[in-house]
Formats: structure tokens, sequence, C-alpha cells
């Protein structure tokens, strides 16, 4: 059964970067779909980004355009999620899940085997 771990998330200022990382055990990654979401306090949770088997990527959400970039490492079995540019409203829990394709993402409610997600935080 496929077990996604995530990591990276932690205190950075406006305008700084942090990696996030998504891991899977118990299954080949290179099946799978990996979609990032976050959920802020108070609010509905959200899908960022998602990329395919191929390695092709769902359109991301406007709000992160230009600044998050998704990737995959199949041979790690990890996906990543680069986010640069990083300010206050992108605080929030950053989730990863799969699917087969990415569908009908950025709803997440195709969406399988969700991480117990990591803190992200952007504070001066």
């Amino acid at each position: 059964q496929l077990r996604l771990v995530e990591s990276g998330g932690g205190l950075v200022q406006p305008g700084g970067s942090l990696r996030l990382s998504c891991v899977a055990s118990g299954s080949a990654l290179d099946y799978y779909a990996i979609g990032w979401f976050r959920q802020a306090p108070g609010k509905e949770r959200e899908g960022v980004s998602c990329i395919r088997p191929d390695g092709g990527s769902a359109p991301y959400v406007d709000s992160v355009k230009g600044r998050f970039t998704i990737s995959r490492d199949n041979a790690k079995n990890t996906v990543y999620l680069q986010m640069n540019g990083l300010k206050p409203e992108d605080t929030a829990v950053y989730y990863c899940a799969a699917d087969l394709r990415c569908r009908e993402f950025p709803s997440g409610k195709r969406f399988a085997s969700w991480g117990q997600g990591t803190q992200v935080t952007v504070s001066s």
C-alpha cells in the first residue's frame, strides 16, 4: 500500500525559499500522479500543483504561478515542490497525495494516500 511522507517545511521570511519533499514507500512512485495541496487555518484545502507519471504537470493554482515548481525523481521515489518568493499568504500545512493522472485536480477528491502534512510558515 502506498504511503506518503512530507518534509521540508519550516519558518521562512517573506521572499525566502523552501523545498518540500514527498517520499513514497510501499509502492513504486512511477505509476502515480502526485498532488500538492495546502490548508491554512480557517480555510478550505487548496490544490497547489500536480505532476503526472510522465512528468507533465497540471496547471498551477494562480496564486503560486511563477513561484512554485513541482518535479519528481522516480529513482528516489520522491516528488518535490520548490517554493520561491514565499509570501505570508503561503502559510499553511502542505500535504501530498496520490492519484493516477491528476484527475479533477485542483480538487483533491480523487486523491488518496494523504501524508500527514508539513507546516510552512512565512513570517518576518
